[in-house]
């Protein structure tokens, strides 16, 4: 067959060349070991944790090794595309602070550009006419009626399923009866010609998983879908060529495709970049584990980590201690450093998949924000409400120093810093006494039942007369006050007579304490009744004694 006249009947309208190409999107300028890595997702739902997991990663080995880390949109399945999921998948990395070199963002388009494969059509089909002039790809007219019949046979011969060898009739057809097929307007699809012999293999050796041997690809895959629009297999190999990848960080769901992307790539004379192949994100269910679930799983969206508040630094830091074993010893050793100054080794990472966690995310984000300063609790805290807490926001932006004062508040404890809050949602979890409206203030008081009603009314009612709120010695005038009611002002000297006394200062503080927080434990009651001023205090106060009497 004259296969460049088949190419000629096939892509008459397509000139290009991928010698022109090739020309068109040159080898990149970028020192020698540098990676250049991509994150190519499909803006058909939300962002998978395991998409910021794998993002993360591909970011980190591009930065440490001086190469350039883009965003590639994968959005030929137009059915399946939502309404701005480009837009939601740029704005969830970038809240996260994984910001791309290129893309297709303002600012970021390059001479690699388009990155949206919707709009790089001409570039796979000049592709495949090149590989079509070369025999290595062909028309194929079978019918859904067609294939199945093919699968039907393959399964009572119980043979391998697929398109490939026998089964492949339309690798027969002459020029002629396909010349006759296209003027009759059948549609048809443009397969690939494998070379592939059954029972060979390949040899593939990865930096995660080390040497493995697969069966080599036999099978004649699609390359073009009858609308011109490429498969996933094919359009990702053109594209990681001509944007000059050679790095691609994937899934390990992608590990059986190996063999027909090696294969794609070297029918197309392009030069295979290394595929490392990371595990995926589990959750422990059971006495075992499985892959965290967009359907059953809430914390699989990105979206729920916004949502709750995570600072981004926490979550990146959760992330790198799963991606390596000795990142939590090098950040121990290394406390004033962070992730950008880790060196991130691929063959340190997990082999199975990495267990995902949300009570060590909590506690690594309880670590993170212990490190901010108040002003940069303030500042993530009023970015996080302005979105998911309008009346947080509205008390944060109107009142800014009495705002700081609460942070300063659950932040430090004498000298200590306080690990109380993991996201800017727990703020009115533990501190609704501070956030929460008063309006909208429910307090559940917790009270020892050692206390009597009687007890409760006078201390309150005493503490009423002057409540001290702009005393440089509160807490002086509150032994004193617990004094005239027949309260120790000294702990010491309480345990040593107990039966001399009321209580203690302890219990005189308790008391009002609860009054005003409904908490037993909080941080300074002097300050938080100064943040919440006199009038709010006082209504605390009467509503306290309404509840206890």
């Amino acid at each position: 067959m004259d296969y460049g006249k088949l190419a000629e009947l096939i892509f008459p309208n397509i000139k290009g060349t991928v010698a022109e190409l090739e020309e068109r999107f040159p080898e990149r300028t970028l020192p020698e070991g540098a990676k250049v890595t991509r994150f190519a997702p499909s803006p058909t739902g939300y962002m998978h944790i395991g998409g910021l997991y794998a993002a993360m990663i591909s970011r980190k080995i591009a930065k440490q090794s001086g190469g350039v880390f883009y965003l590639r949109i994968e959005d030929t399945d137009k059915k399946r595309e939502v309404e701005d999921g480009v837009g939601e998948i740029i704005r969830s990395l970038k809240e996260f602070d994984l910001e791309f070199d290129e893309g297709p963002f303002a600012g970021g388009e390059t001479i690699y550009a388009p990155y949206k494969q919707s709009e790089r059509k001409e570039i796979y089909q000049i592709c495949v006419k090149e590989l079509m002039k070369k025999g290595l790809a062909y028309p194929c007219f079978c019918t859904a009626e067609e294939l199945d019949e093919i699968r039907r046979k393959q399964e009572e011969a119980k043979e391998d399923l697929g398109y490939y060898g026998k089964y492949a009739v339309a690798r027969n057809l002459t020029y002629e009866e396909i010349e006759e097929k296209i003027h009759a307007g059948m549609p048809y699809v443009v397969r690939l010609k494998s070379p592939g012999t059954a029972g060979a293999y390949v040899r593939y050796t990865d930096p995660i998983r080390g040497n493995i041997d697969m069966p080599e690809n036999i099978m004649d895959v699609v390359l073009l879908k009858s609308d011109g629009i490429p498969t996933y297999h094919f359009a990702h190999a053109v594209d990681d060529h001509f944007m000059r990848t050679n790095l691609v960080i994937r899934g390990d769901e992608w590990l059986a495709s190996y063999p027909l992307h090696k294969q794609l790539f070297e029918l197309c004379g392009f030069e295979l970049p290394e595929y490392v192949h990371i595990s995926p994100i589990m959750k422990a269910e059971g006495n075992g584990k499985r892959k965290l679930s967009k359907r059953k799983d809430p914390e699989a969206a990105v979206g729920f980590y916004l949502e709750q508040g995570y600072p981004s630094e926490s979550v990146l830091e959760y992330l790198m201690t799963i991606a390596n074993s000795n990142y939590e010893e090098w950040h121990m050793a290394n406390p004033d450093k962070t992730i950008d100054d880790f060196t991130l080794s691929l063959s340190k990472m997990p082999v199975s998949g990495a267990l995902f966690d949300m009570v060590k995310l909590t506690d690594v984000s309880k670590e993170m924000v212990s490190t901010f300063t108040s002003e940069q609790c303030y500042e993530k805290i009023l970015v996080w409400a302005e979105i998911y807490n309008k009346k947080l926001y509205e008390f944060a932006s109107a009142k800014k120093d009495d705002f700081l004062k609460t942070i300063d508040l659950w932040k430090i404890s004498g000298n200590k810093v306080r690990k109380d809050v993991a996201k800017w949602s727990d703020l009115t979890e533990l501190f609704g006494y501070l956030y929460v409206p008063e309006e909208e203030l429910a307090l559940s008081y917790e009270l020892d039942e050692k206390y009597t009603k009687e007890q409760l009314e006078e201390v309150i009612k005493a503490y009423q007369k002057d409540l001290f709120l702009d005393s440089d010695n509160w807490f002086g005038q509150m032994k004193l006050l617990g004094e005239q009611l027949g309260y120790c002002p000294n702990v010491k000297e309480y345990k040593k007579n107990p039966d001399g006394y009321k209580g203690s200062i302890t219990d005189i503080c308790t008391i009002v304490r609860v009054a005003v927080t409904g908490k037993k434990n909080s941080p300074d009651l002097f300050t938080i009744m100064n943040v919440i001023g006199k009038d709010r205090t006082e209504a605390r106060l009467n509503r306290f004694l309404e509840e206890v009497r």
